[in-house]
């Protein structure tokens, strides 16, 4: 198999339909109530009827969290309140409707779907259609080591890819997008950080369970270890995410890509999310405008890597915990913005006046 060339994403993703989003906005000058009163639902009207290549919008009827899910051998160090490798009971508590996604999730009607790209579990852990694109158990401590190989950030990646394809064949209409890890938001702070230019103080957050100030400062320096072994790949996207990502993060890249290449719309959840999204927008510029930002989780390294790429959150409930949870709390706003967008009657046609008609 040829080695996966990232460059060809530039040229595979166009932007939204420009011709459509006039006819939106033309739309929308003439329904009944005035443009900009119905604040940032205007905007993500519009935004949609492009994505979708519709005027008027039309209503999302399929949407779907997609969780990838991983271990991180950085969280040995202690930089996470959860014990290395427990990302395996989180998952459980997913499939069983016991975690916050779950249970907005059931109240609104989306369906659920969890990939296993780097659990520390066994192999058989989890059902077939959950675990099939499976890289390898863990990631690296990418302190003192690589996350991955070269080959198996390519097999992630091209798995994202194939996720992405799975979807958008399967008539899904939206994606809420996340993550289930422990130490994941290590390694993407790491990505953030070497993407931005900035110090590793400056994306330090504290995690969906907030960690006390000792772990704050062991994750710190682990960013700061991890960068210098990112800074001399920055070049190479591929070579970055075996270098400091992980599996999880590698396959959300090329799910990300691939939903642009689909026109797919994304909304994003929190630092996980935003990291991923950083390194496709490295790979090919127009893809950030496929997706959306759902809220504001907190964490220092998303509100960098959001402003990078011009996205504004929807929300900003302060949800840290992660797990898709926060993104899935803007679907109803989108929903109803698609919904306003399509059903506000338009004012009526002036009269003309009897000389005219005579």
């Amino acid at each position: 198999m040829s080695r996966l060339n990232l460059d060809d994403f530039t040229d595979l993703i166009e932007r939204p339909d420009g011709g459509v989003r006039r006819d939106a906005e033309a739309r929308r000058e003439r329904q009944i109530v005035p443009p900009g009163a119905l604040g940032r639902l205007d905007e993500l009207g519009k935004w949609l009827a492009a994505a979708q290549g519709a005027a008027p919008v039309r209503p999302v009827e399929r949407p779907r969290v997609v969780l990838f899910a991983g271990d991180h051998g950085i969280a040995g160090l202690g930089v996470s309140a959860r014990p290395a490798g427990s990302a395996e009971q989180l998952v459980r508590a997913v499939l069983e409707g016991a975690s916050p996604v779950s249970v907005l999730a059931r109240r609104f009607g989306v369906p659920v779907r969890v990939v296993d790209m780097a659990l520390d579990c066994e192999p058989d852990a989890f059902p077939e259609d959950i675990g099939r694109h499976r890289v390898r158990r863990g990631s690296g401590r990418i302190d003192v080591e690589d996350a991955l190989t070269l080959e198996e950030a390519e097999a992630a990646l091209r798995a994202g890819i194939a996720v992405a394809d799975e979807e958008a064949d399967s008539g899904t209409d939206l994606v809420v997008l996340g993550d289930i890890s422990v130490g994941g938001t290590t390694a993407a702070a790491v990505l953030i950080a070497a993407l931005c230019g900035t110090d590793a103080s400056v994306v330090t957050g504290r995690g969906g369970l907030a960690i006390d100030d000792l772990a704050w400062m062991r994750k710190c320096a682990a960013i700061r270890d991890a960068l210098r072994r990112a800074r001399p790949v920055l070049g190479d996207q591929l070579q970055l995410l075996a270098t400091v990502g992980g599996a999880d993060l590698a396959a959300m890249t090329g799910f990300l890509l691939q939903c642009a290449v689909r026109k797919l719309p994304v909304i994003l959840d929190g630092v996980v999310a935003a990291a991923c999204a950083l390194v496709g927008q490295r790979v090919a510029f127009r893809a950030p405008d496929w997706w959306l930002a759902g809220h504001d989780s907190g964490e220092p390294g998303q509100a960098k890597a959001l402003d990078r790429m011009a996205l504004e959150p929807l929300l900003e409930q302060g949800v840290m915990v992660g797990e898709g949870a926060g993104a899935l709390l803007a679907l109803p706003l989108v929903r109803s913005a698609a919904a306003l967008a399509a059903e506000l009657p338009e004012k009526p046609e002036p009269e003309k006046e009897s000389g005219e008609s005579a």
